[in-house]
This record gives C-alpha cells, sequence and structure tokens, in this order.
C-alpha cells in the first residue's frame, strides 16, 4: 500500500523569514479586505519562494482510494479511456461517516509566464482543495474537463462542456454513495481557468448549480472579460450568476480583485461575496501550501459556511497543518 502525503514542515526561523516579506506586503494594502477596499499604494509583491511551504501536495498515484491518499480514479464508463479525476480521502476518513467536500477544477495547461509559475493544466497539478483543508476533514476531487472525441482530459479550456458538466454531476454522486460525501456541504473551488469554471461549469444550468454550499474562485471570474469560447460574454456570464443564489462566494487574484469586485457591483450588488488580495506577485494556486494570514482566512470561510450542526461540531475551528 502506497504511503500517504507527506506533511513537510519547515525550519522555524526560514518561515519567519519568508513571512516577514509576505507581511510587509500585506501592510502596503495587498490584501483587500471583505469589501474589496484596496489601498492606493504600489506594494512590491513578493515572490512565493519568499515563504517556505509547509504543505506539500500529495502526488496523485495507483490503486484505491484511502485514507491520505490521492489517486487517479475513474468513473465506471470512462474505465476504457484516459478521462480521469483525482480523488483524495483525508487523513482521518472513516467508513460510514460523512464528510463535506472540496471539488477543484484546474487551471489552463500548459502554462509558463516570466517569472516562473507554472500550470499543467491537469488534475493532478492541483493544490486548493489540499491547502484549505490541510488533508484532514474533507474529502478533495479534482475533476477533469472531458475531450469526449479523443476520450482524454481536456488541459485548455473546456473540451465539450455538455460532457465535462455530466462528468461532475456523476462524479459527485458516486463520492456521495462510496465514500461519504456530504451532499449539504459540497463546494466549488478552481484556479484561473478553473476559477471561471466556478461559474461557466458549475452554474451551468439549474441542475449542477443547486449542489454547492459556496464557491472560492481562485485568479479571473466568469464574464470580467471575453475569452476565445463561446458565451464567455457579460450577458451569458450574467445569465449564470443568476443561478448562484444568494450562496458565498470567496473570492481572491494576485495583486488586485478591484476588477472583479467592481463588475458584481454592477450585475449582482446584493451577492455574498468576500474578495481578498494574494500578497505575491505570481500567478498561481500554491499559496494555500504556505502559512499565510489569507489560508487561515479561507479555512475560516469554508468553515463558517459548512450547513448543519453535526458536521460543525465535527470539524476543529482551525486545521493545525
Amino acid at each position: 500500500m502506497n504511503q500517504p502525503g507527506v506533511f513537510r514542515s519547515c525550519h522555524r526561523r526560514s518561515i519567519a523569514l519568508g513571512l516577514s516579506v509576505a507581511l510587509a506586503a500585506f501592510a502596503l494594502g495587498s490584501m483587500g479586505d471583505a469589501r474589496g477596499q484596496e489601498s492606493s499604494l504600489t506594494p512590491n509583491y513578493p515572490d512565493l519562494s519568499s515563504v517556505p511551504n509547509d504543505l506539500v501536495t500529495p502526488p496523485m498515484s495507483q490503486g484505491q482510494p484511502a485514507a491520505g491518499k490521492r489517486v487517479r480514479h475513474q468513473l465506471d464508463r470512462f474505465l476504457k479511456t484516459n478521462v480521469y479525476h483525482a480523488l483524495y480521502l483525508p487523513e482521518n476518513w472513516q467508513a460510514n461517516q460523512t464528510y463535506p467536500v472540496i471539488v477543484e477544477y484546474a487551471g489552463n495547461g500548459p502554462y509558463e509566464n516570466a517569472i516562473g509559475d507554472r500550470c499543467e493544466g491537469t488534475v493532478e497539478g492541483c493544490n486548493l482543495g489540499y491547502g484549505i483543508s490541510g488533508g484532514v476533514d474533507f474529502i478533495w476531487i479534482c475533476m477533469p474537463f472531458v475531450d469526449a472525441t479523443h476520450q482524454q482530459n481536456q488541459r485548455q479550456w473546456w473540451g465539450d462542456t455538455e460532457e465535462s458538466v455530466r462528468y461532475t454531476l456523476e462524479a459527485i454522486e458516486m463520492v456521495i454513495e462510496d465514500f461519504g460525501g456530504d451532499p449539504r456541504n459540497l463546494f466549488l473551488c478552481g484556479f484561473s481557468r478553473g476559477s471561471i469554471a466556478c461559474n461557466y461549469i458549475g452554474l451551468h444550468n439549474d441542475h449542477i448549480a443547486e449542489l454547492w454550499a459556496g464557491f472560492i474562485c481562485h485568479s479571473h471570474y466568469d464574464g470580467v472579460r471575453p475569452w476565445n469560447y463561446p458565451g464567455s460574454d457579460r450577458e451569458s456570464a450574467t445569465k449564470r450568476l443568476q443561478r448562484l443564489g444568494g450562496r458565498p462566494q470567496f473570492i481572491c487574484q494576485e495583486k488586485s480583485v478591484e476588477v472583479t469586485r467592481k463588475y458584481l457591483a454592477k450585475v449582482a450588488p446584493e451577492g455574498d461575496f468576500e474578495f481578498h488580495r494574494v500578497p505575491f506577485r505570481n500567478h498561481s494556486d500554491q499559496w494555500v501550501l504556505r502559512d499565510i494570514p489569507l489560508r487561515d482566512q479561507v479555512r475560516h470561510w469554508i468553515r463558517r459556511t459548512l450547513h448543519g450542526k453535526e458536521t460543525r461540531d465535527h470539524l476543529p475551528a482551525t486545521t493545525n497543518r
């Protein structure tokens, strides 16, 4: 049996040194408050490398799902294809227990920018759900976008949109029935393309839209700007947004989230949105693998958004990872 993912603790002094750089950016106003207010100062945003990881996302492996293990997993109707998702059961997972679920979509790939940020566009490259949960208390599943023609995962944009929606619906049903996923507490998150997908796929129709307890959207947002695919226009995005129905969204982006805040103030002024700037220059989801105030904030947000007293009581106030 494969060993579970290993958490690597960094030396206290190096963490403190790295955090001082990030906290200096916070002091200059590099993170907005819940209303999205931002400082007029222009901070010198540090690089993610200035703060060492305190978490390492487990690599995806072969084999059967088990506590503390992240595996390549498939729906039955895709067993003879290259369409698959990544499934992680928390370290404290037990059969016949119920767990909230973090569903994640990946960014576009292959992508690399001038400062070395990379995204492969794969389910195994996702990090948000692991960093948010710390590897405990939540089931984490990274969904593919389905290339129905070649029967493989789509690395750029959506593939077959309807099939990608259907895959998500079927995979969530599987997680609920087979692994104790809590249908009251399904959270959708994503980075870059995946952030857009929170609404583009997650609010695609009434059926999938009704699933979610909340959303975590990091870097980009559906409808803020047009892209090179059908339905990326503001009118189409606004129609999708109407399916949100007042449920909460935690929205963050590197450097500034102001454009998204202004967009939502126009099209959904009564929405339950919380805005934050990520205090780094990087277009990356790996900030969740670092002990920074923003990670604490998203962890508190997801816990106070949970439905059901029993589920709330099951979880600690914070995740000590």
